[in-house]
């Protein structure tokens, strides 16, 4: 999967990422992606949860900024959860507005921009 951002990330303790069961309060997570330096960036991310075949990475994003177009080898969706983002993808623009969900096939390019503040969650399952 390509690099969703530039920058190294933030210095953060290692958190659980895998287990029998994994809860969030993703408000509360969101949170603590804005209030990193990163997030001065314009973006900040934190993978959530990671298994060999199956991640899922929380995403903040300040209004006005983009992730230019990559990739990934395994399908993916896009649940917007705060605010709204527009991806373009197989000449096409989505909409995502919070509460909307987007799934794309393996290896289709894609890009990103927050139309105002917000958050995502990017799902990816790999085949075996």
């Amino acid at each position: 999967m390509a690099s969703l951002t530039q920058n190294p990330g933030p210095q953060r303790g290692p958190d659980t990422t895998a287990g029998p069961y994994l809860e969030f309060d993703l408000a509360a997570e969101i949170e603590k992606l804005r209030r990193e330096p990163a997030y001065e960036s314009g973006r900040n991310a934190k993978t959530m949860i990671k298994y060999e075949d199956f991640r899922v990475v929380l995403t903040a994003m300040k209004g006005g900024s983009h992730i230019h177009e990559h990739h990934s080898a395994g399908r993916i969706s896009v649940q917007a959860v705060t605010g709204h983002i527009r991806m373009h993808a197989l000449d096409r623009e989505f909409d995502l507005p919070q509460g909307r969900l987007l799934v794309l096939d393996r290896g289709v390019q894609h890009d990103v921009e927050a139309l105002q503040d917000s958050a995502f969650l990017l799902t990816v399952a790999w085949p075996r």
